[in-house]
């Protein structure tokens, strides 16, 4: 049988001498891109190469070039940091970056508008405070999520500590980023090769997330590997893992679609890295390396299925795994308000919406950070947990926030405060349409539309998640609603997800544009209203009633 021809990132891996290249030759140049592979390569340290798309055509008529800049991703396991790392977070964004700070949904800090040559200083700063971007991109495992909630418990504490151990134990090896970063520093101790990667790293992504028993804050289902503990009273008892999820598609390759992972073990914690290698090597090994599109993990476990999936994990383990525990789910959502931590101290989770940090809200948490604030969390909502605060500081926080315009979640519109949306234009490269910049209007239409129809409390306002193309990065296919982008100002529309993050959402509409969204969704809200049991939510609605029946029945009204 003839092998797969391998595609173009596979063989700028297999070249690239574990990650190398010619990084280090472009960056001694005067252009402000790199090329000939080399842009590639670069997301595997943490960076990626971006251009402004709204300046785009003026370019061009003008006749220059591409405008490059870059994006540097902080990885930043569970989004916890220290108030010295935070405020030299913020600083670097005046100083190397163009002033603003975004939180992703797995707890990252990502830069923009950082120029070619201060990669190397911004990198170095952060190297300096023990942060790093290196595995927020690429190839391997990504920055390992987990359920940010401060509350005092040795349980919590202990989960914490093993999101650690696997941010450690699965990073990449080789020196290649402290040799081209950071002059060498630190590279004399690491390895030349990939233990466990190997010369070609895996064949995509591949994400982690640790939930907390009953609490789905980090969408487990749509992970690579979800980690759920098993609680024996206050004690951890052991892990059981989801596997095979994954949400990105693509409009134009008919087989591609979101997946839900499915329960594949639950295993004493003690076994947690080894196993989770384990898996890494199955899809390291078996995953499809011709067609990046066909690559993540999650059409491996689906055409295997679970159990053979879970054969060729125990082979590579050389014992066999238990069948996987029972898992119920409570809540989803993020930890927003004023909440007692257990040990006398109080977290403030604060709504930011689509995680820009930006101008006078950047401003005033910096502030009350400097003031108040021992511990930030990030959460993988994109919100932000302000930590360890004194009781006697509540009401000065308070009004430090409000100087700077800083809302406290219970004065946002439950609509507004679920909501999440992607970057995409001007700077994502796979950006069809507009996400983060159209959201926050289209949120508060739809806010306007449900308190016109009595359907804004908090109970039963939905999730609702918008991205600039099918990739996915803000989880719209496991929201209750899902706007995906489809052409220029034209979506996709997605329901009957569920708010626990359990449940996949379906194609309701294909090419709505944006301006007959508001009422295209208004029609399902008044069905929902008239038909709708007590206390339903609307995911829950449409999945009941079947998006497909529900879109039938709205034809015929």
């Amino acid at each position: 049988m003839t092998a797969p021809t391998l595609s173009k990132v596979e063989q700028v891996k297999l070249s690239s001498h574990y990650l190398r290249g010619t990084i280090q030759t472009e960056l001694e140049n005067s252009t402000d891109f790199f090329a000939d592979g080399n842009d590639l390569l670069l997301k595997f340290h943490g960076i990626y190469q971006q251009e402004d798309r709204d300046v785009r055509k003026a370019r061009k008529a003008a006749g220059l070039g591409a405008e490059h800049t870059f994006m540097i991703r902080v990885a930043i396991p569970g989004g916890v940091l220290l108030r010295s790392q935070y405020l030299e977070l913020d600083r670097l964004s005046d100083s190397l970056a163009n002033g603003g700070l975004r939180i992703t949904t797995r707890q990252a800090i990502q830069y923009h508008g950082v120029v070619k040559g201060g990669l190397k200083p911004l990198l170095k700063s952060l190297e300096q405070w023990q942060m790093t971007s290196l595995s927020a991109c690429g190839d391997v495992v990504r920055n390992i999520v987990a359920c940010p909630a401060p509350f005092k418990s040795a349980a919590r504490d202990e989960i914490m500590q093993y999101a650690l151990q696997l941010s450690n134990g699965l990073k990449p090896r080789a020196s290649s980023y402290f040799e081209i970063w950071l002059d060498g520093e630190k590279a004399a101790t690491l390895e030349q090769e990939e233990p466990l990667y190997g010369e070609s790293y895996l064949p995509r992504k591949f994400k982690v997330a640790f939930a907390f028993p009953n609490d789905n804050c980090v969408d487990a289902y749509t992970q690579d590997v979800g980690v759920v503990p098993v609680m024996n009273g206050d004690r951890l008892e052991a892990f059981t893992l989801i596997v095979g999820g994954g949400l990105g598609q693509s409009h134009t390759v008919k087989d591609t679609h979101p997946r839900l992972g499915d329960p594949m073990t639950t295993i004493a914690p003690e076994k947690l890295l080894e196993t989770i290698k384990a898996i890494v090597v199955v899809q390291r090994d078996q995953g499809r390396r011709d067609d990046r599109k066909y690559s993540r993990m999650k059409y491996l476990v689906e055409a295997m299925g679970i159990t053979n999936f879970k054969l060729e994990v125990e082979k590579v383990l050389g014992t066999s795994l238990p069948a996987p525990k029972a898992l119920e789910w409570l809540s989803g959502d993020d930890h927003l308000g004023w909440f007692e931590q257990g040990d006398g101290k109080l977290f403030l989770g604060l709504f930011i919406e689509n995680g820009r940090l930006k101008d006078d809200i950047r401003v005033g948490i910096r502030q009350a950070v400097e003031q108040f604030v021992p511990e930030v969390r990030l959460t993988p909502q994109q919100n932000i947990l302000l930590c360890h605060i004194e009781p006697k500081d509540k009401a000065a926080l308070e009004a430090l926030l409000a100087q700077h315009g800083i809302a406290l979640p219970e004065t946002i519109a439950p609509v507004v405060r679920h909501a999440m949306a992607c970057p995409a234009f001007p700077t994502c490269g796979l950006a069809i349409t507009e996400a983060e910049r159209a959201m926050p209007e289209i949120i508060r239409e739809v806010q306007t539309m449900l308190e016109q129809h009595s359907l804004e409390a908090d109970s039963i306002a939905p999730h609702i998640r918008m991205t600039g193309c099918p990739n996915g990065c803000a989880r719209p296919y496991s929201a209750e609603i899902g706007l995906v982008g489809r052409g220029v100002n034209s979506y996709a529309i997605y329901l009957g997800g569920s708010h626990l993050g359990t449940r996949l959402a379906e194609v309701y509409l294909d090419n709505v544009p944006r301006e007959t969204m508001i009422s295209t969704l208004e029609k399902v809200f008044v069905h929902f209203k008239t038909n709708k049991l007590e206390s339903e939510r609307i995911g829950d609605y449409c999945a009941r009633v079947g998006v497909a029946q529900l879109k039938d029945q709205l034809s015929l009204s």
